[in-house]
């Protein structure tokens, strides 16, 4: 700690006198015309000590710099990747060399103009001509073979993590083209994108605890939506076909490795289909994204390889549980399933918005991957009667803070006339644990939300 605060207070006094000498520590912009990852893909060919006279700018941040007199090393990381800078007194003369080795750290931001070329190591590198300071970094790195071991203290300071771990990064990358796969599939299928409502007046969609807030403006209480559900379904009555939404849901519950409060839903719905079509969608959709993610139709997990293919297992909920109709002992068998597999015909007193197969059982299935539940859905419940019906029993059965609210909006907007139709929701961080082999939901959220510290 004394070592960092001598640090600190060095990198002070530099921002300091680079401010007399009328430098900017931190200026507005810098014309960045190439990428690490484009120049070490562009100079591939580029042979050990060969030059060229291609001008290039490059910035990033400097994670290592090695001081060595008249020729000197540092590595500029950017979003891409990164690459070797040389400060040399031959090429960058000796003024800059003096600037570079006096007011430039590791951890800064920097702008480099110069040249390539490839070192006799085969190491490609921009000579530098010159340098610019583009946010001067007060604290230091911290040490990279130390660096951040504690997973509490990654997830707190997750910008660090990024910094330190080139892994993490590329876990969020598969995040983004996870996100980007499943938002193209269903485009490419006639889906529209839509919005709705994350303050509700009535929690509704699922069942869990809500988070609660205040409407100041009309003086009530609202709530954090848990799902996107019964706003998506009014848009059936008014006339939409496909629609889908990613959806930030809020539900104030226990956190653990598959649990977030705070999480990302996809939830599309289609008219004039049941949940027989809808696995179809299903089947297909998974297996499009994992390709396009992993580069292949497979799954890899601490050493575990899991196909993804055609045809998905099928097995109905009530044989899963040896005849226990009960959402708590479906939870702890599903861990034991590893191959793709829809969980299918529900009890109906689970499953309060999907239509009957009979007294009993509802027109629902889960998709469950590797212990993990990945998407659930049904064929739609559009019959108001049975709906109003189901709310009532709910709210006499299921706890309060957890039970379907009775939603008269909700059931009005039905007896103007639904469709028949399949709605689905799929857990974007579940599925994205699952393509990056992730053991827990925290390492693929950028900030998950953590217990305060003393």
């Amino acid at each position: 700690m004394a070592r960092e605060e001598e640090m600190t207070k060095e990198r002070m006094k530099k921002i300091s006198e680079l401010r007399k000498l009328k430098i900017d520590p931190y200026p507005y912009s810098f014309d960045k015309k190439n990428s690490a990852a484009e120049l070490q893909s562009k100079y591939a060919k580029l042979k050990p000590e060969e030059k060229t006279k291609d001008k290039v700018s490059v910035a990033g941040r400097l994670t290592v710099i090695r001081l060595m007199g008249k020729i000197n090393f540092a590595s500029l990381q950017d979003q891409s990747g990164k690459i070797q800078v040389i400060v040399e007194e031959n090429t960058a003369g000796k003024k800059l060399i003096d600037f570079f080795s006096k007011y430039v750290d590791a951890g800064d931001f920097v702008g480099i103009h110069g040249t390539l070329l490839r070192t006799k190591r085969g190491e490609l590198s921009v000579n530098a001509e010159k340098i610019e300071i583009l946010a001067k970094a007060v604290l230091p790195l911290p040490e990279k073979w130390h660096g951040l071991e504690d997973k509490e203290e990654r997830y707190r300071l997750r910008y660090l993590d990024l910094i330190i771990n080139p892994d993490v990064k590329k876990t969020f990358e598969k995040r983004s083209e996870a996100i980007k796969a499943l938002r193209n599939f269903l485009l490419e299928k006639g889906f529209i994108e839509v919005d709705t409502p994350v303050l509700q007046p009535l929690p509704g969609g699922a069942i869990a605890k809500p988070f609660i807030t205040h409407y100041n403006v009309y003086h009530k209480d609202v709530y954090l939506r848990i799902a996107p559900e019964l706003y998506l379904k009014r848009l059936l009555v008014g006339g939409f076909e496909k629609v889908f939404e990613f959806a930030r849901c809020f539900r104030n519950e226990g956190v653990n490795w598959n649990h977030n409060p705070e999480f990302t839903n996809l939830e599309f719905y289609q008219a004039y289909i049941d949940y027989n079509e809808m696995m179809k969608i299903v089947e297909e959709m998974t297996i499009d994204v994992v390709k396009k993610v992993n580069g292949k139709a497979e799954i890899e997990k601490e050493g575990k390889k899991i196909v993804i293919k055609k045809p998905f297992k099928k097995v109905t909920f009530n044989k899963l549980t040896g005849g226990k109709m009960t959402d708590e002992a479906f939870k702890e068998v599903m861990k034991g399933i590893v191959e793709p597999t829809f969980v299918i015909n529900h009890p109906i007193d689970i499953s309060p918005l999907a239509k009957k197969n009979d007294e009993k059982t509802v027109q629902r299935f889960q998709l469950i991957i590797d212990g993990i539940e990945i998407a659930n859905a049904f064929s739609e419940l559009n019959d108001p009667i049975d709906q109003e019906k189901r709310f009532r029993e709910q709210e006499k059965k299921i706890k309060d803070e957890e039970k379907h609210r009775y939603d008269e909006e909700f059931v009005t907007a039905l007896k103007y006339g639904m469709p028949p139709a399949a709605g689905c929701g799929i857990g974007v961080d579940r599925l994205v644990m699952l393509l990056t082999g992730s053991s827990s939901l925290r390492e693929i959220l950028f900030f998950p939300f953590m217990k305060p510290q003393e």
